[in-house]
Order: C-alpha cells, then sequence, then structure tokens
C-alpha cells in the first residue's frame, strides 16, 4: 500500500541490445523507441523542470511512444520464437510493462534505476565478503543499514553523526514523526534545532 512499484528501462534496453545479432530490424525498433523516451528525460532535467511539469511532459510526449511500443510488442510477441533473443526481450518488456509505464504518473520517479545501482556498486562489488549473514533476518537488517548509508551519502549527510543522533532520538520521538529520523531529513533538522 503506497508504493509504487517501478520497472528500469535502462535493463529493458540492454534485453534488447542483446537481441541485436538475432533480430537486427526489430530490436533496433524498439531501441529507437527507448532512445526516444530517454529524450524526453534528458530535456526535462536540462530544463530543470518541476516534478509537476516533468509529469506534464512524459504525459505530452512519453505516453505516445509507450503506447506505441506496447501494442508493437503486443502484435509482434505473437509471431516471435519465445526462446530466440528477440522473444526474451518482448517477453521481458510485456510482463513488466505496468511497472515500466508507471514512472509517467509522477515526475519524481525516474526512468530507471542506474541511480540506486551507482549508490550501491560499492556494496555489490564486495558482496563476495557478505556471502553469509548468519539468517535471512540478518540480512534484511544488513539491507536497512546499506540502504540508510546510500542515502546518506547521496544527501551529504555524515553517517556516522547521523546513527548517532537516530540511536540518541529514537526512543522519544513520536511514531508519528519517525520520518524527521531518516537521513534525508537530518540536515533540516539539526539546522532547526541549532536555531
Amino acid at each position: 500500500k503506497g508504493i509504487t512499484h517501478l520497472a528500469c528501462w535502462a535493463h529493458a534496453r540492454r534485453e534488447f541490445e542483446k537481441a541485436l545479432q538475432n533480430d537486427r530490424p526489430r530490436a533496433e525498433k524498439a531501441l529507437m523507441m527507448i532512445q526516444k523516451l530517454y529524450k524526453i528525460e534528458r530535456r526535462a532535467k536540462e530544463d530543470g523542470l518541476s516534478a509537476d511539469r516533468t509529469k506534464e511532459l512524459r504525459l505530452e510526449e512519453a505516453l505516445p511512444v509507450i503506447n506505441e511500443m506496447g501494442k508493437w510488442i503486443f502484435q509482434e510477441i505473437k509471431n516471435t520464437l519465445p526462446k530466440s533473443q528477440i522473444g526474451k526481450a518482448m517477453a521481458y518488456a510485456y510482463a513488466r510493462w505496468d511497472a515500466l509505464s508507471a514512472y509517467l504518473n509522477d515526475g519524481n520517479l525516474q526512468i530507471d534505476n542506474n541511480l540506486c545501482e551507482n549508490a550501491i556498486r560499492p556494496v555489490a562489488l564486495g558482496r563476495k565478503n557478505y556471502l553469509f549473514a548468519g539468517s535471512h533476518e540478518a540480512a534484511q537488517r544488513s539491507a536497512m543499514i546499506y540502504s540508510f548509508f546510500a542515502i546518506c551519502k547521496k544527501h551529504e549527510v555524515n553517517p556516522y553523526q547521523w546513527l548517532k543522533h537516530t540511536l540518541l532520538n529514537i526512543a522519544s520521538i513520536n511514531h508519528k514523526n519517525i520520518k524527521d529520523l531518516y537521513p534525508q531529513n537530518y540536515k533540516q533538522i539539526i539546522d532547526k534545532s541549532n536555531m
């Protein structure tokens, strides 16, 4: 409830890139449509559009591209060998279509998860070191800590200072204000308390 599930257009693009050797004309057609979506995103970013204006731009320009691609995949997938690389690429996109399209409805959402993947890359590089967490619950807790630290990094917050502040205040904070302890809100809370 309250969570928007997204799929990543960068991953969909990779699937069609793999299909270039298998079926160049159809793979290139899909890649051209995906490229149009990224051009729209680049323009929104370069123009510094607000989230509301980004959503409007997406609905005006990206939605027709997505609708065209969806219709095309729906028609083509019927005439494609499922185990071929182009068949796998189409099936990948088709199975995730709603999640691939969901970013259109909120200008704050991203077209792909490249920012997130770049933030967790250091963790992924050390993955073999963390292969055994002890239990499923321990692995989930580790993932949460890594997520919090990645958010700290993104918002240029000192993780030690944030964690110390959080641990000192978590017992006394009203549950309705728990978001005040999130790393992305740390600087605002500290600035208020220093005034």
